[in-house]
């Protein structure tokens, strides 16, 4: 099965090739979608050995994710991998996520901070914002309890179900977005522990507390115009 890795980044210059190096021993290509960086970004990428797709203006991570994806799609990938770009993800997860999809149990699979395996640095503050996000996805969005991790952008697709998930938000909301499409569809989906490393970079980087208010108006907006 031909796996593809789809990493959006914005300013990330200093760490793609990192990242872009890492991930390269578990997939075979990587997509690094430049959105609108004004930083080395898509030239550092390109060198390491990344395919890369660039946007001309900064659109958000959803709409990165999108491009990635659709870019995956067009070079025949069977399995694509999300993944961040700031070295949060640690990419030795890759095979862990990959296994339900490789042994035809599921059709998209969820990383979780929160099913036994420790995430590396994760402040009290960030853990009870993941909590409420949770609660709020369940009681508002209709998001099964039972996902224990409703913020997590380390997923990994089918082909098939990369093409029939039509997420549409550009910026943080893509993540409930996407749960809410997967879970009320007749894809099979599960969660799989994965390991997180936080840095005082990737969480000044990260979404805030006071984002959540954003994400929330988003969601609102999207189930006004039927998404």
């Amino acid at each position: 099965m031909k796996t593809i890795a789809v990493i959006p980044a914005f300013q990330e210059g200093g760490r793609i090739a990192q990242t872009v190096r890492e991930v390269l021993p578990f997939v075979d290509g990587v997509v690094v979608v430049d959105d609108g960086s004004r930083d080395e970004t898509a030239e550092v990428a390109k060198k390491t050995g990344a395919i890369v797709v660039c946007h001309r203006v900064n659109r958000g991570q959803g709409a990165a994710l999108r491009t990635g994806t659709e870019a995956a799609l067009r070079l025949g990938a069977d399995v694509i991998v999300h993944i961040d770009a700031d070295g949060q993800h640690d990419p030795s997860s890759i095979p862990n996520l990959l296994a339900p999809i490789v042994s035809n149990e599921a059709d998209v699979v969820f990383g979780s901070r929160f099913l036994g395996v420790e995430s590396v640095g994760m402040p009290l503050s960030r853990r009870m914002l993941l909590h409420a996000a949770r609660t709020f996805n369940a009681f508002v969005i209709g998001i099964p309890r039972r996902m224990t991790d409703p913020q997590s952008g380390y997923r990994v697709f089918s082909s098939r179900a990369a093409r029939e998930v039509d997420f549409r938000h550009d910026r943080m909301a893509h993540c409930s977005e996407i749960l809410r499409l997967v879970t009320r569809s007749d894809l099979r989906w599960r969660e799989v522990p994965v390991r997180v490393h936080y840095s005082k970079e990737s969480l000044e980087k990260g979404q805030k507390p006071w984002d959540a208010a954003g994400i929330a108006w988003q969601l609102f907006l999207g189930a006004l115009m039927g998404r």
